[in-house]
């Protein structure tokens, strides 16, 4: 039967999407021969969505998400405040949690250089949260297995995992499973006046593109990408590093930390706008696709922590997409997996020489190379492909049960609204 399916993103969508409201996108695109598909996120319906439909909301006020809930049968979402998870509980819809962003490890990465109170209430939020989406969902999608394998430890913990789920399903499956970010099951086409080479034309015909094709976050390593640059370059003259995307926020608070060390070691090395280049805007959705096909290798290094070892590292995908190679950080699943296809090179945390004796390797031998392997290993991750479990979900006909225990749920409710209003203020007073 049709099912009314609601995909919720607190990511803003339009010409411009950043991960989080790609991945709802492409999630509610893939659904809609299953019934009728809305996509409820802030900002402008973003082109090719349609046949599904979008309804605006702002996350500090999501009350135009009431009556989608109420109408939905089934609701995919990142875990959310007490407000909306309240509405949740109050509908008939099985409600499905994407926990792909580990975000209780996220936070303490993201705060890392605010003051011990904030980084307690946001660590306390988003752990919150989490804990309340395990309660009370139905299901649960994540990216990796290593993702997955955190995930049924903390169901563990929180006596989720008990006997009659146990017998119900022993591989629990039925419960959680892998939906990982996917890519685009359409071939990367050009935009013309975007990318690389028309952002700055001075770059050179012969340039050799570095790119990096994502976010500067504080979780990532910019700075050991900038100074193993400036040592390939000595090899390498062609060698140009490009930063794809500007820094967090506006570039000066704690979230914008590794960005501003990255930029003021390129000053240092005299790299800045020689070597090593420095978007400053955003990249519309529709023009991605150029900034990738004009690179010669790709480059992700991130440090060594708790978030780097759970994450599913989207950027890397696009490797796999357009089949040009990788230098990346060791140690997480896509790169593992970039490593085995012969689609790059992974180096360990921190060494900028390693980073740089592997991009002279990869750019001498070049990205045609690598794309046979990369083109084939990347036909497992169309999104049509990886959002299978998730259509196994929305399909299933029994009315769903939640792992939680329904007593404990209601005697919750009043410690929910108190919650709800501590979030509110914390949103409030965030820098």
């Amino acid at each position: 039967m049709p099912r009314r399916i609601l995909i919720v993103s607190e990511d803003r969508v339009g010409a411009v999407l950043g991960g989080a409201a790609i991945r709802a996108y492409e999630i509610a695109r893939c659904l809609t021969d299953l019934g009728d598909v809305t996509l409820a996120a802030p900002g402008e319906e973003p082109a090719g969505l349609a046949p599904a439909r979008h309804v605006p909301f702002e996350p500090a006020n999501p009350r135009a998400l009431r009556p989608v809930i109420d109408e939905a049968e089934v609701v995919v979402l990142r875990p959310t405040s007490p407000l909306v998870t309240g509405w949740l509980r109050a509908s008939n819809a099985r409600v499905v949690y994407d926990l792909n962003d580990p975000m209780p490890l996220d936070i303490l990465e993201a705060h890392a250089a605010s003051s011990r109170p904030r980084q307690l209430l946001w660590s306390t939020i988003a752990l919150d949260q989490f804990l309340d989406a395990l309660h009370s969902g139905h299901h649960f999608i994540c990216g990796g297995a290593r993702q997955r394998d955190l995930y049924l430890g903390a169901m563990l913990a929180s006596r989720l995992i008990g006997p009659a789920a146990y017998s119900a399903d022993p591989s629990f499956r039925t419960f959680i499973d892998r939906v990982p970010f996917g890519i685009p099951s359409e071939a990367p086409r050009r935009v013309d006046g975007a990318g690389p080479r028309a952002r700055w034309p001075h770059i050179g015909e012969d340039a050799q593109i570095v790119l990096w094709n994502g976010g500067i976050w504080n979780w990532l390593d910019p700075v050991t990408a900038v100074e193993a640059a400036a040592k390939a370059a000595e090899r390498n003259p062609r060698l140009r590093l490009v930063f794809m995307l500007p820094a967090p926020g506006s570039g000066h608070g704690p979230e914008a930390r590794e960005a501003r060390a990255a930029r003021e070691l390129a000053g240092r090395l005299d790299a800045l706008d020689r070597v090593v280049f420095f978007h400053d805007r955003l990249v519309p959705y529709a023009e991605r696709a150029s900034w990738l096909l004009d690179a010669d290798c790709m480059l992700s290094t991130n440090l060594d922590h708790l978030e780097s070892n759970f994450a599913f590292r989207t950027r890397l995908l696009d490797c796999f997409w357009v089949g040009v190679p990788a230098v990346c950080t060791a140690g997480d699943e896509l790169g593992d997996l970039l490593q085995r296809s012969g689609g790059g090179r992974a180096v360990p945390y921190g060494d900028a020489g390693a980073v740089a004796d592997a991009l002279v390797e990869v750019l001498d031998r070049g990205p045609g190379a690598y794309r046979e392997a990369l083109l084939e290993a990347g036909k497992s991750l169309a999104w049509p492909t990886v959002v299978g479990p998730l259509r196994r979900f929305v399909q299933l006909p029994a009315p769903p049960r939640a792992l939680g225990d329904p007593l404990a749920r209601r005697a919750s409710r009043p410690l929910g609204r108190g919650r709800a209003a501590a979030i509110r203020l914390a949103r409030r007073l965030r820098p």
